[in-house]
């Protein structure tokens, strides 16, 4: 994983003077002086081409990424196919299933599928603060909800046993993708092949 830093004499400087992971945390509760200083002082805005890996087997997992512009998949490959797990676009959070806030090995690939902007969140500031401030942990937990509430949503669309229904639950769960995502991609995510997938567009849209 080698991001491309912004600014970093004044990383903050086009995001309003602080981390935008600020603002996230404090949907959820209010911070005090402490936690946002080690948060603009240990977060970081990155950079990714297009098609660029942001995490692989090849690296550790330092990071969980709060996606600011761009969508991001991830995948699993089994033999020479790449399985797409799950996409991500702005205001999410990308980062392994597996091992969600650790800083271990994976076997899942997250991938760029357009220009990402981002706040890198290193795993050790997530696990200081949690540490340090009973704050972080109800922040940290709401934000897990959400990401496990994502996954559920991901893992009953795959379910789904017909691949019309899947795409159809697609379209009404991530409507915001369609137009953004490679079929390629949106087809590995629904278990489908792409000519599948086209033949299901094609009468939908008739």
């Amino acid at each position: 994983m080698n991001p491309e830093k912004i600014n970093i004499d004044n990383k903050w400087l086009q995001f309003n003077g602080f981390s935008p992971l600020i603002t996230i945390f404090k949907e959820f509760h209010p911070l005090n002086k402490e936690i946002e200083e080690i948060i603009n002082n240990e977060t970081f805005p990155v950079v990714f081409k297009k098609n660029k890996f942001i995490s692989s087997p090849l690296h550790r997992n330092k990071y969980i990424f709060l996606i600011l512009q761009g969508t991001v998949r991830g995948y699993m490959k089994h033999g020479n196919k790449e399985i797409t797990t799950w996409i991500s676009k702005e205001n999410e959070l990308a980062g392994t299933i597996r091992n969600l806030w650790e800083d271990e090995s994976t076997e899942e690939y997250i991938q760029a599928i357009e220009p990402i902007i981002a706040i890198a969140i290193p795993h050790l500031m997530s696990k200081k603060l949690y540490e340090q401030f009973p704050i972080a942990n109800y922040v940290g937990r709401k934000m897990t909800e959400l990401y496990y509430a994502a996954a559920f949503e991901r893992g009953y669309l795959c379910r789904l046993q017909s691949s019309e229904r899947r795409y159809k639950r697609f379209l009404k769960s991530y409507p915001d993708l369609v137009d953004r995502v490679p079929l390629k991609f949106i087809a590995s995510f629904l278990g489908m092949r792409l000519e599948t997938l086209s033949r299901i567009r094609a009468k939908i849209n008739t």
